[in-house]
């Protein structure tokens, strides 16, 4: 029997999905298979490389005029795995249900391009995309799912630092912030993503790293961040740290909300896509967008 300590929603594709996707001996074999996988490139995407040489899939919604907003997205996969390509299906949701432009990017993946490879990626693409013609520059949000969401909450705190960008909103989806919890215990409801995978992740991405530095979670001024919105669910190894994240940002003074879902495992949303907590999920999303990226909101300037 399944256990009902799973959302209903999700308990019969937890008897089947695997407690874990990657680790050192399995990396080469995914990656080998993920672009079999993705299938074709859609005719309304458009794919681009930017001078920094970082990788963007562009989709663009029809029938809007600009100055039109925008969300920066971060595919997820361990810092170690995965494409822009993978998510082309959600970020085109995203665009057709908000009328925005998504721009999704391929970043350099660990352990052979190490912090802050990936972070500096992700950067290029921001810039670029407020300087995309039709994308009204003060309405850009970022967002990511997983490792993605991690990179997402770096972007924030590095576009801070550097001043030069000022996104409206990031978008975290059970975002990969703390290498400690690599040490935390294990639990059989875990799902795609445990310590052990945890581990490998942080390891390959942050090389010789300062943490301090690389890690949100570890950074010690949280203040000045765009508003965030975080989801993840209680069967994820990243809930307590993204609880955590989402406490210590609302004491920073930064407006954050956040969506747990109960029995919800890493994933879910995109295992089952079609699912109603799936898409309660995903309108949660959308509406955190909407209320940040309101013309109303962000005067031209």
């Amino acid at each position: 029997m399944p256990s009902t300590d799973f959302h209903p929603d999700l308990r019969r594709v937890a008897r089947i999905a695997p407690r874990t996707l990657v680790g050192p001996r399995t990396l080469r074999v995914i990656r080998v298979l993920s672009p079999l996988m993705a299938g074709r490139t859609p005719a309304d995407v458009e794919v681009l490389t930017l001078s920094s040489g970082a990788g963007v899939r562009l989709h663009r919604p029809s029938g809007v005029g600009g100055p039109t907003p925008a969300l920066l997205w971060m595919h997820g996969g361990g810092y170690v795995l995965g494409t822009a390509q993978q998510d082309d299906g959600l970020c085109r949701r995203f665009s057709r249900t908000l009328g925005i432009v998504v721009a999704s990017v391929d970043y350099r993946l660990a352990p052979e391009h190490p912090y802050p490879a990936a972070l500096e990626d992700c950067y290029s693409a921001l810039t670029w995309l407020t300087r995309l013609p039709g994308v009204d520059p003060a309405r850009v949000a970022i967002g990511g799912a997983s490792a993605g969401g991690g990179l997402a909450a770096a972007l924030a705190l590095l576009a801070r630092d550097r001043g030069e960008v000022k996104p409206a909103l990031q978008l975290l989806a059970y975002p990969m912030l703390d290498d400690r919890s690599a040490d935390a215990p294990d639990n059989p409801n875990y799902r795609l993503w445990t310590p052990r995978s945890n581990q490998f992740g942080w390891t390959a991405y942050l090389a010789g790293a300062d943490r301090d530095i690389a890690v949100p979670a570890r950074r010690d001024d949280l203040s000045g961040l765009p508003p965030a919105w975080i989801g993840v669910g209680t069967n994820d190894l990243f809930y307590d740290e993204d609880v955590a994240y989402a406490e210590r940002l609302t004491r920073a003074g930064v407006p954050c909300q956040v969506e747990v879902v109960q029995g919800a495992f890493h994933g879910f949303d995109l295992l089952v896509p079609k699912k109603p907590v799936s898409q309660a999920f995903f309108a949660s999303q959308c509406a955190s967008l909407r209320a940040a990226l309101r013309p109303e909101d962000h005067p031209a300037r």
